[in-house]
């Protein structure tokens, strides 16, 4: 029950970006840290459109530099673009996360892929 309990905190705080406002090609959520164990992360969607669920996202680490939680979990060139997009945006990303700012400013600041 406590697990199903975090995963809700976790699901209720993460902040979905669309491929229009990434300029990747599927979606990506970040979170603040609502006392999580783990560094910062952000989740990425396995389908290609926008479309997909949290749960079934993939785990990226984002510092010291992009890594896959899960190895294999995304294509080499979903996650080549990952990658790129989180290099590009990892001031935001982490900001975000450590509560300095909210999603109105990483709405602001957030940089899309060219």
């Amino acid at each position: 029950m406590t697990e199903d309990l975090d995963s809700f905190e976790e699901a209720y705080a993460m902040a979905k970006l669309p491929p229009r406002l990434t300029g990747l090609p599927m979606a990506v959520w970040i979170t603040p840290n609502e006392g999580f164990p783990h560094d910062v992360r952000v989740r990425v969607s396995r389908i290609p459109g926008g479309r997909g669920r949290w749960p079934d996202a993939a785990s990226v680490a984002v510092r010291p530099q992009p890594r896959e939680i899960a190895t294999g979990s995304l294509t080499t060139a979903d996650f080549a673009a990952v990658g790129r997009w989180i290099d590009l945006n990892r001031a935001v990303i982490v900001d975000y996360r450590d509560g300095s700012i909210d999603i109105d400013e990483v709405l602001q600041r957030l940089a899309r892929l060219p």
